[in-house]
């Protein structure tokens, strides 16, 4: 009772500081950040008028959708960033969403680094290659590019038509000749800047061409090429005639295979969103010089609940905040919201004015819903496939509980696996499979406390009995009203429970749940001799899995899983507890030290290279340790 009527106390103690927090917000624009009771960002928002907006979340009229109403019971605590205008708050939002990726703020669910093409520019002669890093250094960027074989497709063309360098050799104005061209300067198919062979206007020049047909411009360089093959042969030089002839030939057939010529010269990105029972999706098409030249899309997570505008806003949002290029027109299927914030931030980061516009006849309409025929074409994919795989799973499971005659299908699954080293340091793990799915949220991780020695089964019984243990006193705070099940999650018991081993670890297992007083099925995962899933051990009956396909796929997913977690868990324990000895070695330094010190420089590896200064400057080490820190580290140095 007395450490449930401290949790009360704390509770109490933090409403009070949130009541306090909220009568003293600002009415400036900003960011405001919502946390949870672990100091997690769980949201991310923007306001123009931070007492406003963020005091309304704590109101039933502010809490009128189910989302919301969610999020609010586990927001804890909340900070706010002060800005000049609401565009800057925008900004700080993008940047805050992009680094903490809250669980309530609609994401790309493929938020995957995409590749992009580089050119760059800042170097004396510029290269031109494949790059998923976008940094401020002068270099210009065209993309992304979720097709990666467009992508290269593309590289190799501009390899084709402009004979640029690709090696990293620094070569400036002054660098002279350097010895030893690379096999593309004898092929040719690099110019040899390196041989002193190009001028750097000449080389430039070539740089501005590439530049244009990345900008999708391609009829304007054809118009280039044909105007310089016809100059160089009036002036009788015919083999510089015949290379601007070959790349007006390559370069001519590319642009013929482009059918979706819209009549216009405007640079555009199409966007619409198409919403499917599971996702949404937005999909985008890219029109340069009146040309599609690229599309892409994108699958959105925590926008079920969310209106469509909203989604728009949040994507355009996500998507923009990094993109090399903002074409001077959005032509969307509906408005997104905060629009004429947006349209202002874009112009922003164009330079020049930069439109959203939802067409309603026309071509651009007819374009819109052209992307909006794609989109639904992709979640109505992405539907079959999500069924197939999702009946494949219950199949799986319908047919483990035939196998070893269970009353019903195991649709909460978990497994538990010991990992040591000559039973140095053991670890146990837990992971966790609903419907076929695993379930991060319910994976947990143990150190073992009572066994020394090489011992798995009485490392699974010791992790069964304290995992078990658990459930039952959550079970008991839940009945006492002390507890809500939403936030107990050892209190949901699984239909199977599986060991990675035999019948020792089984038996282990048994022994455990019995002592909880807990029935349980158990069974063993059992390996062949290449260490592939092989087989199901249930009551002394060993099943082989070679007759249930489905089985075998589920089961081998769930034995790799819990194997490459405890294996993680086991690696990240000798690592700390190496690095704790270490620091343990050197007189002085006790456990706060020891903590204040790894903090600090973010891990060992940074301390061992710190000087004598910086670790002194670290708050709480004092002359002397700094001294034995720098010296430990650098005596043979």
């Amino acid at each position: 009772m007395d450490r449930i009527n401290k949790e009360r106390i704390k509770q109490m103690g933090e409403k009070e500081m949130l009541r306090e927090k909220l009568d003293n917000l600002p009415k400036q624009p900003g960011v405001y950040i919502m946390k949870n009771n672990k100091k997690e960002t769980i949201y991310v928002g923007k306001a123009r008028s931070l007492r406003n907006r963020v005091r309304q979340y704590f109101t039933t009229a502010g809490q009128a959708t189910p989302k919301v109403r969610a999020m609010m019971q586990h927001v804890t605590d909340f900070e706010t960033i002060i800005t000049d205008t609401e565009v800057e708050a925008l900004i700080l939002e993008c940047n805050l969403i992009k680094e903490n990726r809250p669980k309530y703020n609609v994401l790309l669910r493929d938020d995957k680094s995409y590749p992009y093409i580089k050119i760059t520019n800042k170097e004396f002669f510029p290269r031109v290659f494949k790059t998923r890093q976008i940094m401020k250094d002068g270099s210009r960027y065209f993309g992304p590019y979720t097709d990666v074989g467009a992508l290269n497709e593309t590289l190799e063309l501009i390899r084709q038509l402009f004979p640029i360098k690709r090696c990293n050799k620094k070569i400036s104005q002054n660098s002279g000749k350097i010895d030893r061209p690379c096999l593309n300067f004898h092929l040719r198919q690099c110019l040899g800047p390196c041989q002193g062979k190009t001028h750097k206007e000449e080389y430039q020049e070539m740089i501005r061409q590439v530049t244009l047909l990345l900008d999708g411009k391609e009829n304007k360089l054809l118009n280039e090429l044909e105007q310089k093959m016809r100059q160089a042969a009036e002036e009788m030089q015919f083999e510089k005639a015949a290379l601007f002839r070959d790349q007006w030939t390559a370069l001519k057939k590319v642009t013929e295979k482009q059918k979706m010529d819209r009549g216009n010269e405007l640079d555009q990105d199409v966007i619409a969103l198409v919403r499917g029972n599971h996702e949404s999706c937005v999909q985008v098409f890219s029109v340069r010089d009146g040309k599609i030249i690229n599309q892409h899309h994108h699958f959105l997570k925590g926008e079920e609940q969310e209106e469509s505008s909203k989604i728009l806003a949040s994507f355009l949002k996500l998507y923009y905040d990094n993109a090399p290029y903002i074409p001077i027109e959005l032509l969307m299927a509906e408005e997104p919201a905060d629009k004429e914030l947006i349209e202002h931030w874009l112009t922003e980061k164009k330079g020049r004015k930069a439109t959203i516009k939802t067409p309603q006849r026309g071509e651009k309409r007819k374009l819109v819903e052209l992307v909006q025929k794609n989109a639904n074409i992709l979640i109505e994919q992405r539907e079959k496939s999500r069924q197939k795989k999702e009946s494949e799973r219950i199949q799986a499971l319908h047919e483990i509980a035939g196998m070893i005659n269970l009353q019903q299908p195991p649709m909460l699954i978990e497994a538990i696996d010991i990992s040591t080293t000559a039973g140095t340091e053991p670890v146990g793990v837990m992971v966790v499979f609903k419907d076929g799915i695993s379930n991060k949220s319910g994976y947990r991780r143990f150190k073992i406390r009572n066994i020394t020695t090489p011992d798995d089964p009485g490392s699974i019984y010791e992790v069964v009995k304290r995992r078990f243990k658990r459930g039952l006193n959550e079970a008991q705070e839940i009945a006492d009203g002390n507890k809500e099940m939403d936030t107990s999650s050892f209190a949901y018991f699984p239909d199977l429970l599986l060991v990675d081993g035999g019948v020792g670890q089984i038996s282990a297992a048994l022994r455990a749940l019995e002592e909880c007083n807990v029935t349980i099925p158990v069974a063993g995962m059992v390996k062949d001799d290449r260490h592939r899933t092989s087989a199901l051990l249930y009551e002394g009956t060993k099943y082989d899995l070679r007759a249930y396909k489905e089985v075998w796929r589920l089961l081998s997913k769930i034995q790799d899983e819990v194997h490459r977690f405890a294996i993680e868990f086991h690696r990240q324990r000798r690592s700390k507890v190496l690095t704790e000895s270490e620091l343990d070695s050197i007189v002085g330094i006790g456990e706060k030290s020891r903590r204040r010190l790894l903090e600090h420089f973010k891990g060992i590896q940074n301390l061992k290279k710190a000087t004598y200064d910086e670790i002194k400057a670290v708050e709480g080490i004092n002359t002397k340790q700094a001294e034995a820190v720098h010296y430990y580290f650098h005596k043979n140095g």
